[in-house]
């Protein structure tokens, strides 16, 4: 299952308080628009009502004849009316009209006062001691087009604003976690073998105990490790004087006897000797892989390196031969030439053991060797490169250590191992392919 975004989950919630916020306000606004409309709306009936009614009385009162038959007023020119109004007496009878009105949606006269029905807002008033009533009525289809175009008023800005908003939102959440990513970046971009604490000094003060936390983590396991290849180097140190006088012990006590039996045991205790030498010798030359300084200040051709470190293999192997291949333009690179000659002479000494006909290529960033031999399992060659594995019908005394501490050195340079059985376009052979990182200044 995919851990949630903090990210998203912030502004996520930002996003619909700020959305529900907004929204509750435009309604909020506009129901009090609606409200202040309605009296506003409502005093304009009541005014239309006192200006008209004593227009009637005194009309009527010229006349002095109360009935006098209906009248319409007429429009002066085309208009849309909002309000309409109708006199009439106290028997019901309609005196005076205005253009527009329809007589059959004013309810009965039913007093002094504001009234609302299905289709109108009207307001009654009465002069002449009752005898003239006159009721002004507005479409209730006007207030709620105005109240529509009011909300539309407030919501249309915010249709238009909150995308915006709410972009803003996740891009200033964004920009406030952009340190949480680079502090994740660095972390990533660190080696296997880097533990040295990561710099936290752009986070934010919620995330900095995190940090500590776990910088301090990475100094005690660093710190773990260290004594790890301190002890596994300095055992393997002290192990080299007692070894080899044990070994000359045992060479002296063969030369010194002439019982066979005698003479056999002590030859079996020397290989059993030797063997524990070249392991002593390969745990060193791990622990240097491990926690060795991999760059230098200083660029240096590599070139040097292999011949001297190769023709010392060929030296220790019996006079073996090894066709190199090395560029005629200097190899620079900024690798420890210490921990690069350990890996060349691992490949080298591997490929030597293990087969005849060695050939050994360098390029820039690349060292390929190869050796003719029988080809090794797909399943055997996945495993070859781990710590203490050797490949089946391998010859005794290996240590299992070669690849290992070429694969731990070729990952703290960034670099890779690559074995190939058997060689392309061959039945037979076998080739180690490492590639690394040239830093050339």
């Amino acid at each position: 299952m995919k851990p949630a975004s903090l990210q998203r989950r912030l502004a996520i919630a930002v996003g619909l308080l700020v959305t529900v916020l907004w929204i509750a306000a435009a309604s909020f606004t506009a129901y009090r628009q609606r409200l202040q409309m309605d009296a506003m709306f409502d005093a304009s009936l009541q005014e239309t009502a006192h200006r008209v009614l004593p227009l009637v009385v005194s009309d009527i009162l010229s006349r002095g004849d109360l009935v006098t038959g209906t009248q319409r007023v007429p429009a002066v020119r085309p208009h849309d009316d909002s309000f309409s109004y109708i006199v009439r007496d106290d028997k019901g009878a309609i005196l005076l009209i205005s253009h527009g009105a329809d007589p059959g949606l004013f309810p009965a006269w039913d007093g002094i006062g504001f009234r609302t029905t299905h289709a109108l807002r009207l307001y009654n008033d009465e002069a002449l001691q009752g005898t003239v009533r006159i009721s002004v009525a507005e479409p209730m289809v006007h207030r709620k087009r105005m109240a529509f175009e009011v909300r539309m008023g407030l919501l249309a800005p915010i249709a238009l604003v909150l995308p915006l908003t709410l972009a803003g939102i996740a891009g200033l959440i964004r920009w406030g976690f952009a340190p949480l990513r680079q502090f994740r970046l660095r972390l990533a971009r660190r080696g296997a073998a880097d533990l040295t604490p990561v710099d936290a000094t752009d986070l934010p003060a919620e995330v900095q105990p995190l940090a500590q936390t776990l910088n301090a983590l990475l100094t005690r396991l660093d710190e773990a490790f260290q004594a790890e290849r301190s002890f596994a180097a300095n055992a393997a140190h002290e192990l080299r004087t007692p070894l080899a006088g044990a070994i000359a012990q045992a060479q002296r006590l063969r030369a010194e006897t002439t019982d066979p039996a005698v003479i056999a045991r002590a030859s079996d205790i020397e290989t059993v000797l030797k063997r524990l030498t070249r392991l002593s010798e390969g745990l060193m030359s791990l622990a240097r892989a491990e926690g060795g300084r991999l760059r230098r200040d200083m660029v240096q051709d590599l070139r040097p390196v292999v011949r001297i470190v190769t023709e010392d293999a060929m030296r220790l192997a019996g006079g073996a031969r090894v066709t190199m291949d090395l560029p005629e333009a200097p190899v620079l690179s900024d690798l420890d030439p210490d921990l690069f000659g350990i890996l060349v002479r691992n490949l080298v000494s591997n490929a030597l053991r293990h087969g005849s006909e060695v050939r050994l290529w360098l390029e820039p960033g690349l060292l390929r060797v190869e050796n003719d031999c029988d080809p090794v399992a797909p399943e055997d060659l996945a495993r070859i490169g781990a710590r203490f594995e050797r490949a089946p019908g391998a010859v005794r005394g290996g240590a299992g250590l070669g690849l290992a501490i070429v694969q731990t050195i070729l990952t703290r340079a960034g670099g890779t191992l690559r074995l190939t059985s058997p060689l392309p376009g061959q039945s037979r052979g076998f080739a180690a392919e490492a590639r690394f990182e040239v830093r050339r200044s």
